[in-house]
């Protein structure tokens, strides 16, 4: 796990944002008077579990410290389309300074828990867990392995650091799997995870005998799935990955293996649609 705090994230997460969007030099919202306050609220246009509160409030805050923001739908639930997500009331200009990055936040990380939670429901009743992945977008990568836990997933590997991930061309570069695998065991740290990638029934023999005990399967059939969860018979923990879909999801996780790692949570984000309305007060 990192250790810069999930605080510490979204602020740096806001700050980028703002700045990007040139929150301090914003020629638009002079045409609203510096005094003038505000109340608003945001609605979402279609179903969606909702995630970023902590990054909407920031960049809000950030602008206007006295902004009040009060939740209608908490972090975690499921909103209905055309329902309202919160209301806020405070200076207009820091509002509409804020709104853009605000809503991004909002959306991107909705749209991670929305889809996550629809993976773990179609897993649901197997004892198969929905995994992340390190394919995120670019700096929101704790956000959005945030939002996964919060669509009911859980996190891999924060990053290069907290875990070891033996792929194919570090096997090939190493001379085999066997002696990939014993390099491994002996640079890594014990509290530190080690897994390794196999393609076929004979890599995942071999990387059991060479004392592996997280394994990712890469694009198995089904069929070679089951084969892989008798094999294993319980010596090493199985990963199955590679383009699962919602659609055969449920037939994964029926083969019996106890992760599956999904991609497409925060890589293929589809944004929820939000609006935020405002009237002076």
């Amino acid at each position: 796990m990192s250790n810069i705090s999930l605080s510490q994230h979204i602020r740096a997460n806001v700050r980028a944002a703002l700045d990007e969007d040139g929150y301090d030099r914003d020629i638009t919202a002079q045409l609203i008077e510096g005094h003038m306050q505000a109340q608003a609220t945001v609605i979402t246009r279609e179903p969606a579990v909702l995630c970023g509160t902590l990054w909407f409030e920031e960049c809000l805050l950030t602008l206007d410290p006295e902004c009040k923001i009060t939740w209608k739908v908490a972090e975690g639930e499921l909103a209905e389309a055309n329902q309202t997500l919160c209301e806020i009331h405070g200076n207009a200009r820091a509002m509409l300074t804020a709104e853009r990055s605000a809503l991004n936040f909002l959306q991107t990380l909705s749209a991670t828990a929305t889809l996550t939670r629809r993976y773990v429901e179609a897993a649901s009743g197997t004892h198969a867990m929905i995994m992340d992945t390190r394919k995120t977008l670019p700096g929101l990568r704790m956000a959005q392995k945030h939002a996964v836990q919060v669509g009911g997933g859980h996190n891999q590997r924060i990053g290069l650091f907290d875990g070891v991930l033996i792929k194919e061309n570090h096997i090939a570069a190493a001379g085999g799997i066997g002696e990939v695998m014993e390099h491994a065991f002996q640079i890594t740290p014990p509290d530190v995870s080690i897994q390794i990638e196999v393609e076929t029934l004979e890599q995942l023999d071999a990387a059991l005998n060479a004392g592996a005990r997280l394994i990712l399967l890469d694009n198995f059939s089904l069929v070679d799935m089951h084969l892989a969860v008798t094999h294993a018979a319980k010596r090493a923990e199985l990963e199955a990955s590679g383009g699962i879909t919602l659609e055969d999801i449920r037939l994964v996780a029926e083969t019996g293996v106890d992760r599956i790692s999904i991609g497409a949570l925060t890589k293929d984000v589809k944004a929820i649609d939000l609006s935020m309305r405002l009237t002076l007060s």
